[in-house]
């Protein structure tokens, strides 16, 4: 274990695999917390944003700052929702506790909580993004010198040696807004990007949440439930008894970049036409570098979020 755990804010559309990453967040000793900000992408912002309140307040965190941001993307139309992924809901159809009276979001915008987070911890903050980079973009243009105050961004968007998740060219996250991830990949801060390269190496299945609904039991059942929606999706598309396990490996690859085999490239997004939201290694003098996760321990990865899951630290 880590002397000092590491500071980090997600920035998530939850979503099922969010949901995981929010949950294991809050369970693992070896994170700090300090926020949720939430955009569009796997759900409307607004579903997006109330969401992470209910999850915050079912792990026993009804203090965590959650703050709504993008409802959109930059420039191009809004994509649709996920909703045969996630449900309309984004947690399949799990039903999530009723907030409390007075239990809103943070008065700051997304964009304004990333930079002053990042600004009153200078090189400290890392922020895992984990829906479209659109609130990211946001900060970098309304407050440029988050860029040198974050510690780094860990971005799970982008396919770079296989095919897309939405479009044989695209992965989700990006394809909602390409333009952001482009100005998040251009910023001179250190951006790592955990792509479909190594969460579709690693795998969940029902059988893996036994044990956390046993010893968790009330975050146990939601996340339960909410997977079993997921996991159908998987089985009808892919053919897969479970599901990949996308966001809480972006969230593990922060703490345990030992676990990733790793270059350092360019990235070149494409923003417009029927390869929108391709992610490729681009020529050296194109683009800044940024550190690509081509490789994963995927045994180690997923013992390393069932351990944190499987603890009982969640009620």
């Amino acid at each position: 274990m880590t002397e000092t755990p590491a500071a980090i804010v997600i920035d998530t559309d939850p979503g099922v695999d969010d949901a995981m990453a929010i949950l294991y967040a809050l369970a693992d000793p070896e994170i700090e917390l300090l926020g949720l900000t939430t955009v569009f992408g796997n759900v409307p912002e607004p579903v997006a944003t109330r969401n992470a309140l209910q999850l915050a307040l079912l792990a026993g965190a009804p203090a965590l700052p959650v703050a709504a941001g993008a409802a959109r993307p930059r420039l191009q139309p809004p994509r649709p929702f996920a909703t045969d992924v996630h449900g309309a809901d984004g947690l399949g159809t799990a039903v999530l506790p009723p907030l409390p009276p007075g239990r809103l979001p943070d008065p700051r915008p997304a964009a304004r909580f990333l930079a002053e987070t990042c600004a009153a911890r200078p090189g400290e903050v890392t922020i895992v993004a984990v829906g479209p980079l659109t609130n990211l973009a946001a900060a970098l243009d309304v407050h440029p010198a988050i860029a040198r105050q974050a510690r780094g961004v860990i971005v799970m968007g982008g396919a770079l040696r296989q095919k897309g998740n939405v479009t044989p060219f695209a992965e989700a996250n990006i394809h909602q807004d390409p333009h952001a991830a482009a100005a998040v990949f251009a910023a001179p801060w250190a951006v790592t990007l955990v792509g479909l390269d190594v969460t579709e190496r690693v795998i969940l299945t029902a059988a893996d949440l036994a044990p956390m609904v046993a010893r968790s039991p009330r975050c146990g059942a939601l996340l339960a439930e909410a997977a079993e929606f997921y996991f159908a999706f998987h089985k009808a598309s892919e053919g897969l008894d479970g599901c990949h396990l996308h966001d809480p490996t972006a969230v593990i690859a922060a703490l345990r970049p030992e676990l990733f085999r790793t270059a350092v490239a360019p990235v070149e997004v494409t923003v417009r036409g029927p390869e929108a939201g391709r992610t490729r290694e681009a020529p050296e003098a194109a683009a800044r570098p940024l550190t690509l996760c081509l490789g994963v321990d995927a045994p180690a990865v997923r013992a390393r979020f069932l351990e944190i899951l499987h603890a009982g630290r969640l009620p």
